[in-house]
This record gives structure tokens, C-alpha cells and sequence, in this order.
């Protein structure tokens, strides 16, 4: 006999706890094999392909494509050991979600028989490199005896129930309605409010209140003066935050043909990021311009014919991991909690990469141990998955250091927002023809402005300016670097 299993949105690392369904890799009535991707899904970090740990006939599909699923939250529901015909009844019931079918929930199997059918069906390799863990224990609900029931309904106002065809918390019902069983307030009508005193009911009729919606915190539920006071400044709370967020809409007024974009996704884990990076960190930042004609020629000299090419970023990412060798201070967060700066030992380099989906950070591990060349093809490499949307979130998490190439806009120098946690960044501007002065004499020299934005917590102007000021000496004596190889 077929075992209906569900599949849910598994906890895909790095705090995330949501993600967006991009589109269904399957569809209901298909055969899916253990670990078979069955849905694309957009998280705050990247797009990730989720395989379904069971092997079976999909029965019903929760969500259509834009839909925001918690995680959690059910995805698909596998028929294990089901024959495709089978099921195929189930896939076309109305009342399903996404024009799938929601399926009745089997009932309890015998003692040892869940785990034994999840070991045969399921591999709890959700998602390769994250890691899952075993199926969570079914929970049972324990209803209230035949005694209990009427004090629990004058308690507690009733739950509304679900009309044909809805779906509640993104799980079609099937058509049938899920408030209590019979005998219950909602199916009994209005019931009876648990209130003695006259006075508690005329303070809630001055104030508009209704007495079904009070939980009374006295024996058997009785609802009390005090209950109904605080019910009162509650409702007065909420009418006047109502009033207030009106009058705001009303002095601004709509605006024909505006348009709202949700922050959710990627630009919404950036704005939540954006915004707690002004919150938290004080940072400063400081400039100076450089001539960059020789690090220029030196590119030109290392991209000989037949050997890999080597990006301008990758030099000024090799310049950066030899600063911060000089100026450990930097390479380091600040850990609130504790109230202590903690210094890092590895460069996890972040390089800001602007795609179609917005902007990125990709950070290359490691970067302190690498050669100008090995920086390069990583760089290249992250690059090209950061815009087919392929990176990973360990891809994207966990850097120390950024480095930020906005000349590749055509601007000369921003004052950019630090990447939370992290305690600098290095902005990079348009390299441009400018007169110079270069050995006594005035010349056309390529140059660059270079800033600094630090958090002023981990370090003073001295230790910023110092780095910097390296920087900049590199960036025009590229030979600089070869004492720190």
C-alpha cells in the first residue's frame, strides 16, 4: 500500500528562512526518483535546485512560481511505492493549490513503521554540501475531554473556518473545511461569553468591545474586569496606530502610476543588510589618488600570449591581501554580544560583482595564500556563476574584507556601505588620462582615486591612512609587492 510522504522546504544553511519558488521541476502525477530536484527556489543568496528525498509518484504541489514559502513549510507530497495511476485520481481533485491536488493525510502507521519507511524511501540528503536531518516525529494532537471542551470554547474565541476550496498556510485542504469538529462554537454559532459582572459588560459595550474576542483569565475562563481593560487599551492602540499610518498615506496621497517593488529575495536580504550595517557601524572614509600608469604596464607584461590572462582586479585583490598582512587590524568584526574586536586569521576576499538580479558579493577564500594568477581564474570563475545565478551561499557568506571595483561605472569615487559584519572595504574609481606630475615634470599619467571606509571601532585614522597610503604606493610601484612574496 502506497504511503503518502511530505516534503518540505529544508533548512538551506546560513541562517536563511524562506525562499521564493522559482519554477516546479515536476509535475503531479510524475514519477520522481530519491534526490531528484523537484523545484528551483530563490533565496536571499543565491538559486538553489531542491531534490526531494523520497522516491515515488507526486500527489500535490504546494505554491505557485513567486510564491514566498517558509521554511518548513511543505513543498510536494510523494505517494512512496505508489504506481503513477495510482495517484493520478489525486492530481486532478479540486480545491488544490497550483492546480495540484491535496491529498487526505494517512493515517499513523504502527509503532516502528515511520522510520523504517523513511530509511527505504529517502535518502535525508536534501541538499548535497548543506546536510539534513532525520525526519521530524509526527506530532500528535491531544484534544480536550468531553469535560474540558465547554470551558475551553467559553475561553477562547473560536477559530474561523476555512471555506471549500482555500488553502491555510500555503497547504490546499481538499476542498473541506478546517475548523473544529462538530458541537464545537464554530459550528454551534455564537457562543456563550463567560462574563458575571454587569460592570465588565458595560465597559465593553462604552468601548465598542466584543466579548467573544476576550480571553478571560479567571476560573473556567471568566473574563475579568482587568481582562477587559487591557483589551480596551489594546484595541485603543491598534485604532490609533490605524489612524496614524491613514493620515501618513493621505498627506502623501497616491501617486498615479506609481509602482511598488517588494523587497524580497535578493534585494530584500540587501536592504535588510544595508540597513543594519548604517545601524551598527561607525565608519569613516578616507581617499587618495594614484598613478596607476605602471601597475597598468605591468598587467601588460604579464599577459603574454599563451598564458592565463590576469584581470586588473586580480592585482588590485593582491594588493589588498599584502596590506592587510601589514595591517592584521583590519581584517577583523566586531562581536556586540561580547563586546570584544575579533581579528581574523584568513582573508575571505569579497569582490562587489553587479548582475541581473542585483548586486552580489562572491568572497574567495583564502585569498592571502593565493597568486596573482590563482586570484584571477577565481574571480573569473565566481563572476560568471554570480551572473548565471549559480553561486552557492557558502559562496556568498563569511568574507572579512571587499573589495569594490565602481569604476567599472565610470565614476571617480563613492562613500559605500560597509558589508556587515565586516570592518573595510577598499573602493576602486575610473582609471582616467589627468595631468600629473611624474619625476619633477608635468605629464599625462593614468590615474585612480582609491578609498578607504573602515569601522572606526577596530582602529584610529593612523592605522586606515597607513593601509591606504600602502595602497597607493603598490598601486604605483608595483614592485613594492615582491617583498612581501
Amino acid at each position: 500500500m502506497a504511503v503518502v510522504r511530505e516534503f518540505t522546504l529544508p533548512d538551506l544553511g546560513e541562517g536563511l528562512t524562506e525562499a521564493v519558488i522559482v519554477q516546479w521541476l515536476v509535475e503531479v502525477g510524475e514519477v520522481v526518483a530519491v534526490d531528484q530536484p523537484v523545484v528551483e527556489v530563490e533565496t536571499a543568496k543565491a538559486m538553489v535546485e531542491v531534490p526531494c528525498p523520497y522516491g515515488g509518484v507526486v500527489t500535490a504541489r504546494f505554491g505557485a512560481a513567486g510564491t514566498e514559502v517558509p521554511v518548513g513549510a511543505p513543498l510536494v507530497t510523494v505517494a512512496v511505492g505508489a504506481a503513477p495511476e495510482d495517484s493520478a485520481g489525486r492530481g486532478s481533485a479540486p480545491g488544490s493549490a497550483n492546480g495540484s491536488a491535496s491529498v487526505a493525510a494517512p493515517a499513523d502507521p504502527a509503532p516502528g513503521a515511520e522510520g523504517a519507511g523513511t530509511d527505504a524511501a529517502g535518502s535525508g540528503n536534501v541538499l548535497v554540501g548543506y546536510g539534513t536531518s532525520g525526519a521530524a516525529a509526527r506530532r500528535r494532537r491531544i484534544l480536550p475531554s468531553a469535560a474540558e471542551a465547554p470551558a475551553r470554547r467559553s475561553a477562547t474565541p473560536a477559530p474561523p473556518a476555512t471555506t471549500n476550496g482555500t488553502a491555510t498556510n500555503g497547504t490546499a485542504t481538499n476542498g473541506t473545511a478546517t475548523g473544529d469538529a462538530p458541537g464545537t462554537a464554530a459550528a454551534d454559532g455564537p457562543r456563550t461569553v463567560a462574563v458575571i459582572s454587569p460592570l465588565v459588560r458595560r465597559i465593553a459595550r462604552e468601548h465598542d468591545l466584543d466579548l467573544r474576542e476576550v480571553r478571560g483569565s479567571g476560573r473556567d475562563g471568566l473574563i475579568l474586569r482587568t481582562d477587559v481593560e487591557s483589551a480596551v487599551r489594546a484595541l485603543g492602540e491598534r485604532q490609533s496606530a490605524a489612524a496614524r499610518t491613514a493620515g501618513t498615506a493621505d498627506a502623501a496621497g497616491p501617486v498615479p502610476g506609481e509602482e511598488r517593488i517588494p523587497l524580497k529575495g535578493l534585494r530584500g536580504a540587501a536592504a535588510e543588510k544595508f540597513s543594519r550595517s548604517r545601524r551598527e557601524i561607525p565608519d569613516a572614509t578616507c581617499w587618495v589618488d594614484a598613478d596607476a600608469t605602471d601597475l597598468l604596464a605591468t598587467r601588460r607584461a604579464m599577459n603574454v600570449p599563451g598564458a592565463p590572462k590576469v584581470s586588473l582586479l586580480a592585482l588590485l585583490a593582491r594588493i589588498c591581501t599584502a596590506a592587510l598582512a601589514r595591517y592584521p587590524e583590519l581584517n577583523a568584526t566586531v562581536d556586540t554580544t561580547a563586546q570584544e574586536i575579533v581579528r581574523l586569521p584568513a582573508v575571505h576576499l569579497g569582490f562587489a560583482a553587479q548582475t541581473d538580479r542585483g548586486l552580489v558579493v562572491p568572497v574567495v577564500r583564502d585569498a592571502q595564500g593565493r597568486t596573482v594568477e590563482q586570484l584571477s581564474a577565481e574571480i573569473a570563475r565566481l563572476t560568471d556563476a554570480a551572473r548565471a545565478g549559480k553561486l552557492s551561499p557558502a559562496e556568498l557568506s563569511r568574507g572579512t574584507f571587499t573589495l569594490n571595483n565602481y569604476g567599472v561605472f565610470g565614476v571617480d569615487g563613492s562613500t559605500p556601505i560597509l558589508n556587515h559584519p565586516e570592518a573595510a572595504m577598499l573602493g576602486v574609481g575610473r582609471i582616467a588620462a589627468k595631468p600629473w606630475v611624474h619625476d619633477g615634470e608635468l605629464a599625462v599619467r593614468e590615474v585612480v582615486q582609491l578609498s578607504f571606509t573602515f569601522d572606526h571601532r577596530v582602529c584610529d585614522g593612523g592605522i586606515a591612512g597607513g593601509f591606504l597610503r600602502y595602497v597607493a604606493d603598490c598601486v604605483e610601484q608595483p614592485a613594492l609587492l615582491l617583498r612581501s612574496l
